[in-house]
């Protein structure tokens, strides 16, 4: 069992190297995951000199660790979304999100990028012991958007063959990180530089460009995109209508044939989404996903991947052995869209951030949507992701959301979850209450400790410890911080502050 993505064996760019004195472009472009590498794609087609920074390898974000459906229809369901934000706003949604699959489409056919596209059937289906009403007020909101949708009883798996169900034509899957090795190709060809391993510590509009630094250099560019999915340049604002969710996935073998090729989601909550990907000429992978929480909400990875692995053996027996296990952090917002375009009080810094479940069509989507503003134009689409827009409808969710900083922020006077650091075993972090400071504590498996601040660098929530991915997650606002430290998650861009023992 590989306890990682099954798309890291894929390298992006393993050459790139860091940031290294001072540089200049027209666009600069923080994060290299599909909403960076799209941008800078539709960019340097147009012939915009583009840098792209990343604080980590190229590509190896939350990209690499997407399950990789591509569903242009809300993940939080359209007819929620309709609720929340009117039928003319659902169908411009749904436009651009089937925009987005249609860009990947026609992007790998034109630059010849061998990435498994394949457009496949999408079902929705009633969630065991859910009732069925759900479905018919998503097929009456799918119907009214425009979208393909037909309603049918019954999916290919076991004991599901008189459920309710909802089929979704011309959906699709692909390889992502083949999609972005080959798109991150065409831009080097094209001109764009990449730096990798070079962590942004600030942003800095100004009258006539914007400034990023780094500790060893400083670009300056004419326009800048924040494609961070947590930005790094908004400090609260936007980030109080958004909230961190981790989410799990087992990628099982199967033999070729045994399961329909095609997307599946039921409606239970959370959800299970399950998808193939071919492997060899005899075999597939199926990915199941699903037991998602709050980020740093729980840390009982086992227990979720046990009871995922159970759900879906019982759904398809055909699952062979497991092959790779993982967990992605998503960033969901109170509306259910994105916030991309400008920045709040800025005309050169452009946000792509809160992928909502959706991240690669949200990505794909806004590089088209901020191409076009950094290039002077007007897009239908801004007036669903504006980043300044008031969701007015959504203040339920913004207040059960922001609740959890409450909550958190009232952990700093709880005990620690250990008395002393000789409790600590190799491998494992803790919290420890030393006087009136929370102590962030790590013993690797050579025994070695490393103590630092268990306040984010963020807006200062207090962190939990997650021992599956042997970091320390914020539940506030999603940073994630390595065991030594450092931010490798934004929206965090400082060090834990490093503390003695």
């Amino acid at each position: 069992m590989v306890s990682t993505s099954l798309w890291m064996e894929t390298e992006i760019l393993p050459e790139a190297g860091a940031l290294k004195g001072d540089a200049h472009c027209d666009v600069a472009i923080v994060g290299s995951g599909i909403a960076g590498l799209s941008t800078a794609y539709e960019l340097c087609k147009r012939g915009q000199s583009v840098i792209v920074i990343d604080r980590k390898g190229i590509g190896s974000g939350m990209t690499a660790r997407t399950s990789a459906h591509l569903a242009p229809l809300c993940d939080d369901l359209m007819s929620e979304f309709k609720k929340l934000r009117g039928i003319e706003a659902a169908k411009l949604f749904y436009e651009s999100q089937a925009a987005a699959v249609d860009r990947i489409e026609e992007i790998q056919a034109s630059e010849n990028i061998a990435c498994d596209f394949l457009r496949v059937d999408g079902y929705l289906f009633q969630g065991n012991g859910m009732p069925a009403d759900v479905l018919d007020e998503e097929l009456e909101t799918v119907r009214a958007v425009g979208a393909p949708v037909h309603r049918l009883v019954g999916v290919p798996l076991k004991g599901c063959e008189e459920r309710h169900v909802l089929r979704y034509p011309r959906q699709a899957r692909f390889h992502p990180l083949k999609y972005l090795a080959g798109l991150a190709a065409v831009c080097e060809r094209s001109g764009v530089r990449f730096f990798a391993n070079s962590p942004v510590e600030e942003v800095a509009g100004h009258d006539s460009a914007v400034t990023l630094r780094t500790a060893h250099g400083q670009i300056t560019a004419g326009h800048a995109v924040i494609a961070t999915n947590a930005s790094i340049a908004d400090r609260f604002q936007l980030h109080s209508k958004v909230a961190p969710y981790r989410t799990y996935v087992i990628a099982f073998a199967i033999a070729r044939g045994e399961l329909p090729d095609a997307l599946y989601w039921d409606t239970e909550n959370p959800y299970h989404y399950v998808r193939l990907q071919t492997e060899s000429d005899d075999h597939d992978a199926v990915l199941v996903g699903g037991e998602d929480h709050k980020s740093g909400a729980a840390d009982d990875a086992e227990k979720r991947f046990a009871r995922l692995e159970g759900w879906a053996r019982e759904l398809i027996p055909a699952l062979g052995k497991i092959t790779h296990r993982w967990s992605g952090q998503v960033l969901d917002t109170i509306d259910y869209a994105g916030f991309i375009g400008r920045e709040p009080g800025s005309e050169r810094i452009h946000l792509a951030m809160g992928d909502s479940g959706q991240g690669l069509t949200h990505g794909v989507m806004g590089a088209m949507l901020n191409t076009a503003l950094i290039l002077g134009g007007d897009h239908a689409w801004k007036s669903v992701y504006a980043p300044d827009r008031k969701p007015l409808a959504a203040v339920r969710n913004f207040l059960r959301e922001n609740l959890t900083i409450l909550q958190n922020l009232a952990e700093y006077v709880a005990p620690g979850e250990i008395t002393s650091l000789e409790e600590l075993e190799q491998g494992r972090g803790a919290i420890l209450r030393r006087g009136l400071e929370k102590v962030a504590a790590y013993r690797d498996k050579g025994g070695e400790l490393h103590l630092h601040s268990a306040s984010c660098t963020h807006v200062g929530c207090h962190l939990h410890w997650n021992s599956f991915e042997t970091c320390w997650d914020c539940p506030c606002h999603g940073s994630i911080f390595a065991p030594n430290g450092q931010p490798i998650n934004a929206p965090a861009v400082s060090a834990l502050r490093s503390l003695k023992e």
